[in-house]
């Protein structure tokens, strides 16, 4: 049955992008958009969720475990201290860990066990390997559990550099090594590797979504930006970040952040050396603006920015400049994805991009990062705003298929309707490598959004 709700699920998500692009197009002519976008009520979001969530289980985690050589994964947890992971790995709906939660996955040649050990069960598609009972009893169950298993490396989730992979509490960890006995409390390993790759990997179900996820914020970027919602001289920039807000819960759509919004225009500085250019305030005629926004739906997020043109009265284009410089910050995104290849460290794709700045002399900054369960999720940093130079350790995690990215950051460019001062293009737009290619999910920006 829920095989069936999920392939009803990537129907909708179909129909849904196809009408999404024709919005896009819609704002690029300038015409305004109407009607609902395609958003799944709460209740009907459970079965492909857990639909989507079972898949990534059975066949993707074994592989996983493989990779990284953990034997016996245990993923422990209390109600109010949830482990980041945690929700990832759980049936919907779950709003918290039922006081103390314990997840064990057992891997072998010949099989692969999901297991809990809990006072409530959890369903499918675990196997309760104990229930009831007290704490004490519950500990002394996990203990029989490892040693009837025996595994040689148990992955807890401990992490100096991983906040994601440091969801195991120290109270809960004492607990642990002091029911175990010493032959098994000395298998006992990080399991950060395996968690790092566990969030990071995207299953062909979820790319399969991910588009409509992703069009769905763009779309409401597309409406924030229109005449629907700014009269030159009287919206702010707060006003129209409120909208794409209440937008969004009017949608049903969780944002992780706030949206931002802010102006460029002729007189306010921007210099070559400015980490960021724009300020808020009233929008006016002439202004260049810009957002920053992200959501979360079916369990998968997305981080957007783009760039909206206010017209002057009788304006009917964006002027030449503009176009040029958003020209640029294409450019800039064709080298960075480029620059993408299994293997390499994120470092290693910031150096080559920003070579490929140099090479043509334009002014380039790179801050892209891994995109998924969390907004900011882990895998290979791509640059910071505030540090071109590459970022240790996490700047060294290495690049890996099926794995998706904010492709994000900024070019600046001289525009001669502005007596050559300098426009900043930030620019982020979502992703997926597939391996081989780098592939945008929803489209990317490549022509002005515009406000008459």
């Amino acid at each position: 049955m829920v095989r069936f709700i999920l392939l009803g699920l990537l129907a909708t998500v179909t129909l849904a992008v196809g009408a999404l692009a024709q919005s896009y197009n819609d704002f690029e002519q300038g015409r305004e958009v109407s009607g609902e976008r395609d958003v799944l009520a709460f209740r009907d979001r459970i079965a492909p969720e857990n639909e989507m969530t079972r898949d990534r289980l059975e066949n993707l985690l074994p592989k996983l475990m493989d990779e990284t050589g953990i034997d016996m994964w245990l993923v422990i947890n209390r109600e109010y201290a949830e482990d980041p992971v945690y929700f990832t790995l759980v049936p919907q709906p779950a709003f918290a860990a039922r006081r103390t939660t314990i997840l064990v996955f057992h891997k072998t040649e010949d099989a692969f066990e999901m297991l809990t050990v809990n006072r409530y069960p959890l369903g499918a598609p675990y196997e309760a390997a104990w229930e009831g009972g007290d704490l004490d009893a519950q500990w002394e169950a996990l203990a029989d559990l490892i040693e009837e298993k025996d595994p040689e490396r148990i992955g807890i989730n401990v992490s100096s550099h991983w906040p994601v992979a440091d969801g195991l509490t120290h109270g809960l960890h004492q607990k642990l090594e002091s029911v175990l006995p010493s032959r098994l409390e000395r298998r006992l390993v990080s399991a950060e590797d395996l968690v790092i790759r566990w969030i990071e990997t995207r299953s062909e179900h979820e790319m399969e979504a991910y588009g409509h996820i992703v069009g769905l914020a763009r779309s409401v970027i597309s409406e924030a930006f229109s005449s629907k919602v700014i009269t030159p001289g009287v919206t702010t920039t707060d006003d129209v970040a409120w909208y794409m807000r209440e937008r969004f819960e009017e949608l049903n759509l969780a944002p992780w952040f706030n949206p931002y919004v802010n102006v460029q225009r002729p007189g306010l500085a921007c210099e070559a050396e400015s980490s960021f250019c724009g300020t808020s305030g009233v929008i006016k005629r002439g202004d260049i603006i810009h957002t920053d926004v992200g959501i979360c739906y079916l369990k998968l997020c997305t981080d957007t920015q783009e760039m909206g043109y206010i017209a002057h009265l009788g304006e009917s284009d964006v002027p030449e400049g503009l176009k040029a410089a958003m020209a640029v910050g294409n450019r800039w995104q064709d080298h960075h994805t480029g620059a993408f290849g299994v293997g390499k460290t994120g470092n290693q794709v910031l150096a080559d991009t920003r070579a490929q700045c140099d090479a043509e002399d334009y002014i380039c900054s790179v801050y892209t990062h891994p995109l998924g369960f969390f907004g900011h999720a882990p895998g290979p940093t791509i640059g910071m705003w505030d540090d071109q130079d590459g970022t240790p350790v996490r700047g060294d995690w290495p690049v890996y298929a099926n794995t998706c990215y904010a492709i994000e950051g900024n070019v600046k460019a001289k525009v001669p309707e502005w007596d050559g001062q300098y426009a900043q293009i930030k620019l982020e737009q979502d992703a997926c490598f597939d391996g081989e290619t780098v592939n945008y999910l929803a489209g990317r920006q490549t022509t002005w959004h515009i406000a008459r």
